[in-house]
């Protein structure tokens, strides 16, 4: 049985050496999302552009988007905005806009001064709908399918080989 105890620390040392080396393989990027394969949260919200349109599911039901969710107060955001004008000029997949935790003059003025990319932009003032969704933070790309069904989550930036997938999996080449 003593010879059993002096085994223990070499098959502990072994077992964490493995779970080591395994995360290693992990890309530290992803971020799993429990809405992949779910419908897109229901939600009820002003219209940045004018806080008397109330605007629902209902309003982008029909085609595949990508659902942005930006915010001023983002440098990442600022940085990524221009390659979301630019996809906007292509047509190939219509852009939502979901203005995070922001103050409504500011993110009113960035969208004339940087071009507006968005079909539509939802205030999430108190980042109720970000909740929904699992925001972590901006800037976060959700690809929304035509039945409504979130199939592609990007944290971060919009990149050209993010795009190129979400073009993938929304069909639209």
């Amino acid at each position: 049985m003593r010879r059993f105890i002096l085994f223990v620390p070499l098959v502990l040392f072994i077992a964490l050496g493995y779970f080591l080396w395994k995360g290693l393989s992990l890309d530290p990027n992803a971020m799993p999302s429990a809405l992949i394969g779910q419908p897109f949260p229901q939600f009820k919200q002003p219209s940045l552009e004018n806080p008397e349109q109330i605007l629902t599911n209902a309003d982008f039901q029909g085609k595949p988007l990508l659902v942005n969710v930006w915010a001023t107060w983002c440098p990442s955001c600022r940085e990524e905005h221009p390659d979301l004008v630019a996809l906007a000029k292509q047509n190939k997949l219509a852009i939502i806009g979901i203005n995070y935790k922001d103050e409504r003059p500011a993110a009113q003025q960035w969208i004339r001064e940087l071009g507006n990319p968005y079909l539509f932009n939802i205030f999430d003032e108190q980042g109720m709908l970000g909740l929904d969704l699992g925001v972590f933070g901006a800037p976060e790309n959700y690809l929304v399918d035509a039945q409504g069904i979130v199939r592609y989550r990007h944290v971060g930036p919009i990149t050209a080989e993010a795009w190129t997938e979400m073009l993938r999996i929304a069909n639209v080449q």
